[in-house]
């Protein structure tokens, strides 16, 4: 999750934004060992920070982010641009399909920032008292925290908020707050939350990423509805300007209550923010060339290779630049679905990842500028590398006589070498398998010809799943390529309704709960679940299970890449291609912070200089 970088940076990241993740959770939390930084909050001192794992960064006396200018100016516009449409401005719940950016319009408890894996530090709760174990929660508000009608938020508020979500939020939000078990208001900045069986270390960590909702608003206004008027908000911009499913205005508050908080110094520099909706991306791209928009994150390496060449980039009034990032890329794959039969053995998916030519790809579609995916977690410290040793061969070890051999080798490689023989390793792995070539048909024993359908919702998956297909061909394999529109694709994906489908997992720095709904028994059997492979594997569940509940960086990073060698060598999907960058073209007047955190672009530091005008 695409998600755009204005609507996620004022989420939960890819933990709750765009879909990103939380669902299927864990049994009972074990006891936690002691983490240093929890001292204060066992004194009776709220914490200014609560960080996933470790220590936050920044100490309670910090200034701002490293990552910002503190001095950048603020004024002008950022013009956007969405593709499809929308049809409210409720972005509370899951009826309809929101407008671009309105996360900026609603403060949360702790905001999240983008040089660490996962830490929040305080917003609307000036600060956060937690047990070592992370059983329950006490924000503290702070007093100067307003909404737009200058309403101060209050405990009550919070309360409220909770109490919606768990009624009408999404189901992410639902199941997360689910878990607790009592609330308790303390007094009107004070409240408690207590969690019950199975909550985890990340439980508080998701909660302390709610939105804060007016309670006195939505008590005359229903918020199970579609809405088209601007809700009253909170946060650094609001709604000015409504032109239904095709463009939306936000306005800087200029008394923004937050504003001069060291987590948001140097943020929310522009003065307007304008998101214009089109039809499809190629009128997309067609607009930002005729100048109608100020910024474009690309996210098709062959447009960023062939289709930008328009006198703007020429003469420099437009900037195009790949920005490094370290955060996990998209897992973008044609994902096998184990249901089905005739991809239950494992060997069967070796084999047609061994026909995946995936250079000749590169090559042609994107000018060999894309890297192939060899991890769940790719372009990151997650991603398993070369043998397991020290504790990751421990961890693995628990599970050795349910794992593979090759488990315990080298790590998921692509397939190389020349196509005629990886087809005959491919055609032997079949044979393994119980298929055999005969008379250009790829038959079992009771002799059905093997044929399948691939899933897609682009023409640029399209693209791939075709030459896949006739590469296949080449064996005896029948496949036919369906490409539907995104109505039809969302239903059939939530129902499982394929054979192999091209699409996509969301990782962060952070993982935790969602590895259980990408990879865990249970959401392999839930409608609506993001295990779209299918996977049931005793040892992924456990070593699902057990990354959400580490407490050290070191111990996440030794399960997540045990998970991650279990997961490639079981072939559950044939991986496709990264770039590990940001790809972005914008207005040279639209300017952006020396420092890049570990996550990527954050435009929300980014502002607009306007070259002075030069006298008649």
């Amino acid at each position: 999750m695409g998600v755009s970088p204005l609507h996620h940076l004022r989420k939960g990241v890819l933990t709750i934004a765009a879909a990103f993740v939380l669902s299927a959770f864990l049994s009972a939390a074990a006891s936690q060992a002691f983490v240093p930084e929890l001292a204060a909050a066992k004194a009776g001192q709220g914490l200014h920070a609560l960080a996933m794992h470790g220590a936050p960064k920044y100490p309670p006396d910090f200034t701002n982010l490293e990552y910002i200018n503190p001095d950048a100016p603020k004024g002008g516009v950022l013009r956007m641009a969405k593709t499809g449409s929308f049809d409210t401005l409720n972005h509370h719940i899951i009826m309809g399909t929101a407008a671009e950016g309105l996360a900026m319009t609603s403060d949360q408890l702790m905001q999240r920032v983008w040089d660490e894996p996962f830490t929040l530090y305080g917003l609307v709760a000036g600060s956060a008292e937690i047990p070592e174990d992370r059983s329950w929660v006490v924000y503290r508000l702070r007093p100067e925290a307003r909404f737009h009608d200058g309403t101060p938020m209050t405990a009550e508020d919070v309360k409220f908020s909770y109490e919606t979500y768990l009624k009408h939020g999404h189901p992410v939000r639902r199941r997360v707050y689910g878990l607790v078990s009592h609330v308790t208001i303390i007094d009107d900045r004070t409240i408690r939350f207590d969690f019950g069986a199975g909550y985890d270390p990340e439980t508080v960590m998701i909660l302390s990423l709610m939105n804060v909702l007016p309670k006195h608003y939505w008590q005359k206004h229903d918020i199970t509805k579609t809405t088209l008027t601007p809700p009253l908000g909170s946060g650094p911009y609001k709604i000015t300007s409504v032109d239904a499913g095709r463009r939306i205005v936000y306005e800087r508050v200029k008394d923004y209550w937050a504003k001069d908080l060291p987590v948001n110094r140097g943020h929310y520099n522009f003065d307007t923010i304008v998101y214009s909706y089109f039809r499809d991306d190629d009128i997309a791209l067609q607009s930002f060339k005729a100048g109608e928009y100020d910024l474009r994150r690309e996210y098709d390496v062959t447009k960023w290779s062939g289709a930008y060449d328009f006198r703007a980039l020429e003469d420099g009034r437009v900037i195009k630049e790949e920005i490094a990032h370290g955060r996990p890329e998209w897992l973008r794959a044609m994902v096998f679905n184990t249901r089905r039969p005739v991809f239950a053995d494992a060997r069967v998916r070796e084999a047609l990842d061994q026909m995946f030519n995936h250079e000749w790809l590169n090559s042609t579609l994107y000018g060999s500028k894309m890297r192939r995916i060899e991890s769940v977690f790719a372009n990151s410290e997650l991603a398993a590398r070369d043998k397991p040793v020290g504790e990751e061969m421990a961890v693995l070890e628990q599970y050795k006589d349910k794992l593979s051999p090759r488990v315990f080798g080298e790590a998921y490689k692509s397939p190389s070498g020349h196509m005629r023989d990886r087809q005959r390793r491919a055609l032997t792995l079949l044979r393994e398998a119980g298929w055999t070539y005969k008379d250009q048909r790829l038959v079992n024993a009771e002799g059905r010809a093997m044929q399948f359908e691939i899933l897609g919702g682009s023409k640029a998956d399209e693209k791939i799943a075709l030459e896949f297909a006739r590469t296949l061909r080449r064996i005896g394999i029948e496949v036919n390529v369906r490409t539907v529109d995104s109505a039809q694709f969302a239903g059939r994906l939530d129902n499982f309704d394929y054979d192999m489908v091209t699409y996509r997992w969301i990782n962060s720095l952070s993982p935790g709960n969602e590895q259980m709904n990408y990879w865990g028994s249970q959401a392999a059997k839930q409608k609506g679940s993001r295990n779209y492979a299918g996977v049931r594997d005793d040892v992924v569940d456990a070593l699902a299970d057990s990354i959400a509940r580490t407490r050290e960086r070191s111990q996440l990073v030794t399960r997540a890449r045990a998970l991650d060698r279990v997961l490639m060598h079981g072939y559950y999907m044939i991986p496709l291609f990264y770039a590990g960058t940001d790809m972005v073209a914008r207005n040279a007047e639209v300017k952006r912070p020396e420092t890049t955190p570990v996550y990527g672009v954050v435009l929300e530091s980014w502002w607009r200089e306007t070259p002075p005008k030069t006298a008649p």
